[in-house]
């Protein structure tokens, strides 16, 4: 039997495709995906598929071990499951604990949280002086790291730079693919150390090259915290006030972990499985976070605020915030998504211990920044949108402010651009996920692969000729 090759031409007809052409059968494309890729929702009922791996009280489906930490948002009240107020444990100590004892002792605590969450228990002076300086050795990059990996190709998008630097120190370890304990906690701390670097500097490239504004790369103090060095490489003048580096180090506190079951963490988890290096985990991580269901919330809670001001004529009447909340819940204001960013967590329901913590020294930070009204603002939406919310929808848990409510607040109080709001997140989570990768290997031996049910139907091959 003789196969006859038609001519390339004759067979895919004219092959040039103009940019127009390009994009409308991209279009239809898509619509082709959506239309045959949809899944009937009751199929995800009649097998018992949890979506979101929630089920329907929002409760998360178990799916591994962990001592890193534990939150707490319901108690056993005579035998009934009740909501309480939020609690996050760190390695057994709780949050308020910790930051009071770093408060009373007039320092800076993400160094000694840091210590914690890695090694499980609390350092002596002596043990958190020698770690302090191992962060410092750490705070370095590679020779020439800057100029040619961080300030070529900026990105608006500080979190994709992240993750390209972060693959790209890989090239410079020659033990990069090592994941002995020993390898992986000497990388991890050298990521700890570098990623608030890595982000300043991939700010200050992107302002330069796509804003046309002044670039200053200042070299990190070796006897300076975690937030006294971010400060200090993100300004120009490098000064700051002693309440905007304990404040910003507080927050980094309270954004260091939260459990094993959030997003980028559980992405943790899943890749470090795999055995996979350390630099393709933390990217992997950064990935997950970047999403605006996850790491960008805080923007969102703030552009929110900011279209408030705008179509609301006195913030300071509680009946406007009141009807302006009502609309934002009707899809009738911002960005009409039916939401009140800052509002609520898929655990949390009575409160956020994170917020509480927080609110108290936002309060103190928004007086040495004479933005009282601001505050003013944000209590009273704090107030407000929880009550909207039990009014409007049907909560099977109450409702209260997270984390993200006051921190893009935070943020934009310390001058750091709104480009850098998620990147802030990673800088602290990446010892939590550095916590849960070292645990993830040193206790489960087994890659993680769970099970998708098949709902296609089978079908018999048809010729070219005959479809």
């Amino acid at each position: 039997m003789v196969t006859v090759v038609r001519p390339i031409k004759e067979r895919y007809g004219r092959c040039i495709m103009r940019h127009k052409e390009y994009l409308e059968h991209i279009g239809e494309m898509a619509r082709t995906c959506v239309d045959n890729g949809k899944i009937d929702l009751e199929l995800y009922g009649k097998y018992d598929v949890q979506r979101g791996l929630r089920d329907k009280n929002g409760n998360g489906v178990l799916a591994g071990l962990t001592k890193v930490s534990k939150i707490e948002a319901f108690e056993v009240v005579d035998g009934q499951k009740k909501p309480c107020d939020g609690r996050l444990y760190y390695r057994g100590y709780s949050i308020q604990d910790l930051i009071r004892g770093e408060v009373e002792g007039h320092r800076y605590g993400f160094e000694e949280v840091a210590y914690l969450l890695l090694f499980s228990k609390l350092p002596s002076e002596e043990e958190l002086k020698e770690f302090r300086k191992a962060l410092a050795y750490c705070r370095k990059l590679p020779t020439n790291f800057t100029r040619d990996v961080i300030m070529k190709a900026p990105s608006r998008d500080i979190m994709n730079s992240l993750s390209k630097c972060i693959l790209t120190l890989a090239s410079y370890d020659t033990q990069a693919a090592d994941i002995s304990i020993e390898n992986v906690l000497r990388q991890c701390m050298m990521l700890i150390s570098t990623m608030p670097m890595l982000a300043v500097y991939s700010y200050h490239a992107y302002n330069h090259y796509e804003r046309d504004e002044s670039m200053y790369i200042h070299r990190p103090d070796p006897k300076l915290s975690t937030a006294e060095n971010f400060l200090r490489m993100l300004r120009p003048d490098m000064k700051y006030t002693e309440v905007e580096a304990h404040v910003l180090d507080m927050a980094l506190i309270l954004h260091m972990e939260h459990g094993g079951g959030n997003n980028s963490t559980f992405t943790t988890h899943v890749v470090t499985s795999s055995g996979t290096d350390t630099y393709a985990a933390i990217a992997s991580a950064l990935s997950s976070l970047k999403g605006p269901k996850h790491g960008g919330a805080n923007i969102k809670v703030v552009e929110m605020i900011q279209d408030l001001k705008k179509n609301v004529k006195d913030t300071t009447d509680e009946a406007q915030v009141e009807e302006y909340l009502k609309k934002l819940l009707h899809k009738e204001a911002f960005d009409k998504k039916g939401l009140i960013y800052g509002m609520g967590h898929a655990i949390y329901s009575a409160s956020d211990p994170r917020a509480e913590v927080f609110k108290t020294f936002v309060k103190e930070l928004s007086e040495e920044k004479h933005r009282e009204k601001d505050f003013a603002l944000y209590s009273m939406i704090e107030r407000l949108g929880p009550k909207v919310i039990m009014e409007e929808r049907k909560i099977y848990k109450g409702v209260s402010a997270n984390v993200d409510f006051y921190s893009g607040f935070v943020y934009s109080m310390l001058d750091i651009p709104e480009e850098l709001f998620t990147p802030m997140f990673a800088i602290a989570r990446i010892v939590g996920w550095s916590a849960h990768r070292i645990e993830e290997l040193i206790n489960v031996d087994k890659i993680i692969r769970p099970a998708y049910k098949s709902v296609m139907d089978e079908a018999e091959y048809v010729p070219m000729e005959e479809r």
